[in-house]
């Protein structure tokens, strides 16, 4: 009973500790809570956390054993490509959400879920991570049990669950206060971080 309750907690602080972590997950859930509203940033939890749990299965499957260094610089160099689209695509539609705060709109973030999704499978950090660091602590799991592993991810998202809804809840309110000026910039900031961070992964496999 004890291994569970730590193989609970484990997942719950190493979740938590990423999800602190700024990264393209968060600015799309600031994106996606301006312009849909409160329950994005559970819907963007949930389109990461399907993506986990198909990597979790693979991972039990050993999918690990079979990704080397030139797999993960195809997935930095893909994965940076993807995010500076996303980030552009962002910042192109900033004025107009701005100007229509509330409605509808074409924009990937009116999927919070897709975008979540989108963020991680992006993210070469996300893939990084579960490749070394999340597999391991699956696999330990697993040598206690199936629940034992099970609870482990369950935890994981959990602290993604509250941190991010948390995020959500606040920016959706704080929507209501902003001018639309205030609102396009922090649009612009959302897009301007996911073309860096996309950048910074790109630029490393080339050089």
């Amino acid at each position: 009973m004890f291994e569970l309750i730590e193989m609970l907690t484990i997942g719950f602080a190493v979740g938590l500790s990423g999800a602190l972590v700024p990264g393209p997950m968060l600015f799309t859930t600031i994106d996606s809570s301006m312009r849909t509203g409160w329950t994005s940033g559970p819907k963007v939890v949930l389109g990461h956390a399907l993506l986990e749990l198909v990597i979790c299965i693979l991972i039990v499957f050993g999918m690990n054993s079979f990704v080397g260094e030139k797999e993960i610089s195809a997935i930095s160099l893909i994965g940076g490509v993807i995010l500076i689209l996303f980030g552009m695509i962002t910042m192109r539609d900033a004025r107009t959400a701005a100007t229509s705060i509330g409605s509808e709109t074409d924009h990937i973030s009116a999927n919070p879920v897709v975008a979540g999704i989108i963020t991680s499978v992006s993210n070469p950090y996300f893939w990084i991570w579960w490749l070394a660091a999340g597999s391991a602590l699956v696999l330990k799991g697993l040598e206690i049990s199936l629940l034992a592993a099970a609870l482990f991810v369950f935890g994981h998202w959990m602290a993604d669950l509250s941190w991010f809804s948390i995020i959500s809840a606040s920016f959706s309110k704080g929507k209501e206060l902003m001018s639309s000026r205030t609102y396009e910039i922090v649009l612009l900031s959302c897009g301007m971080f996911l073309i860096l961070f996309g950048s910074w992964f790109a630029i490393g496999v080339l050089i």
